[in-house]
């Protein structure tokens, strides 16, 4: 390792004027439809570089257009890594299988056998610069920061071996989450007790290593270099670009790219993909849509047209598909949302001396793509080779010191568990919140007014109104006097 890392200090390219450099580790971020693979790949070609896939649909053999992989021919044009070497089968291929065949640590051969064992130090030795493409968040983090807790799987007789994290997650929910509560409650505060597979995972962690999961991440933050991200930078030299678009603009082009996909046989796949793998599982009831290349957005959401095509009426066939695909431009559009917010929490809105600078590439309007968008990322990865600091800026927001992104809220109005300062913030101020939280008051109110004006009984009627005339009597004799 040492010896690969001394490596990266070389000249890259003639045109870059011949000057001593380190290669930076280029990463690229954004959300899906941005143009991260076609920016990849030109910068690729210019600079010498090799792309590592950071897609968990992508590293699976099969559904190539609903994963958008890139083309036979553009894997040509410049060397990719982390594609298309996983059995569609398998279900339990984890992050921790990622980041240890990307990063080349503690290879697991169960996974790389099929594939050459070329890494992210390799492409440094070999002079390259290792360029990170993708839009599965937590691959790119386990790439970049000590973020993970290493865990064997249980061998059960000589050959067959059981994920122990996805037996949990066939439990229930909230049993899991009551059990974390006692082995790790401060991870279990963390944690909402939906969020089956990150508890299942905090539960997996404290059974086959006896070590609580928050133990371990309090561990890696003390170390050094650590922060609030998690454990030490892995990657000392870190060229951050991550492409944003208007959101409106963005939302109509991955609209047209669902269309894209239908045009370039999406349906012809998701119908090979199914009666090869899939259908069987359905017939039997046990097709699983959380695990594997299962869980891919555009493949689940076709299930109902799918699973009934030729077994009903054109009409309603038709109908499925329309829905099959309004899903999927829904899905898809949420997702996009989902990347940008993660970009801006992981990288924009966190303090600390430990956060990489990311600068940023408007993509709104594709037909200034070289100048707002190609050139500005040559410029800023060739500061990084020189070993200054490039002209551009790198995005700033705002940020909050004191909020808690972990914080645990119990809405006992609502019956509902909030995790996260902000997120208790827009709960509170939500209309399902405010409207229990005014039939609770107008109740309260009601009762307060049963209780000072209780029904009254005739005879304590009568009595109340001897003393009123009686009152009355009073009055109109001082009244005389």
């Amino acid at each position: 390792m040492a010896a690969a890392a001394a490596a990266r200090a070389v000249s890259v390219g003639s045109g870059l004027r011949g000057l001593p450099r380190t290669l930076p580790l280029v990463v690229i971020l954004g959300a899906t439809g941005t143009g991260k693979s076609t920016l990849a790949l030109q910068l690729g070609q210019r600079l010498g570089g090799e792309i590592v896939s950071a897609d968990s649909m992508q590293v699976y053999e099969g559904l190539d257009i609903i994963t958008n992989k890139v083309t036979a021919q553009e894997q040509r044009m410049c060397q990719h890594h982390m594609i298309s070497f996983v059995d569609p089968l398998v279900t339990n291929y984890t992050v921790v299988d990622f980041r240890n065949k990307a990063t080349d640590a503690l290879l697991d051969i169960k996974y790389c056998d099929v594939f050459l064992n070329i890494h992210i130090e390799d492409i440094f030795a070999r002079d390259k610069i290792p360029i990170v493409v993708g839009g599965t968040n937590y691959y790119i983090e386990s790439l970049l920061w000590k973020v993970l807790v290493n865990t064997k799987p249980q061998e059960m007789g000589t050959e067959k071996v059981i994920d122990r994290k996805v037996e949990l997650e066939k439990e229930d929910g909230h049993a899991l989450h009551k059990r974390l509560s006692q082995v790790d409650p401060e991870m279990a505060a963390k944690l909402h007790p939906h969020d089956k597979r990150k508890v299942a995972r905090s539960l997996q962690v404290f059974e086959e290593t006896g070590i609580s999961h928050s133990e371990f991440l309090h561990r890696q933050h003390a170390e050094e270099g650590g922060g609030p991200l998690g454990g030490p930078l892995k990657f000392p030299n870190l060229c951050i670009l991550w492409l944003h678009a208007d959101q409106t603009v963005l939302d109509e082009r991955l609209d047209k790219r669902v269309d894209d996909m239908l045009a370039a046989g999406l349906l012809d796949e998701l119908r090979d993909f199914h009666r090869r793998y899939n259908q069987k599982k359905v017939a039997e009831n046990s097709q699983d849509y959380q695990h594997g290349i299962f869980q891919s957005i555009g493949f689940k959401e076709f299930h109902e047209y799918l699973v009934t095509e030729g077994k009903c009426t054109p009409e309603t066939s038709n109908q499925l598909l329309k829905k099959g695909i309004e899903s999927l431009k829904q899905v898809t559009k949420r997702y996009a949302r989902k990347q940008n917010r993660w970009v801006k929490n992981r990288f924009l809105s966190r303090p600390g001396p430990r956060v990489p600078p990311v600068y940023g590439l408007e993509v709104s309007d594709v037909s200034k793509w070289e100048e707002c968008v190609l050139e500005p990322a040559l410029e800023i990865v060739q500061s990084f080779i020189q070993g200054h600091q490039p002209a551009a800026a790198p995005v700033k927001m705002p940020c909050n010191e004191t909020e808690n992104r972990r914080s645990h809220h119990m809405c006992d109005l609502c019956d509902r568990i909030i995790i996260g300062d902000r997120e208790w913030a827009a709960h509170i101020k939500s209309k399902s919140h405010l409207h229990r939280l005014k039939k609770r008051r107008r109740l309260d109110s009601d009762a307060v007014t049963t209780i000072e004006s209780p029904s009254i009984s005739s005879d304590h009627e009568k009595e109340l109104k001897e003393k009123g005339s009686l009152g009355q009597n009073e009055k109109e004799l001082e009244s005389s006097v």
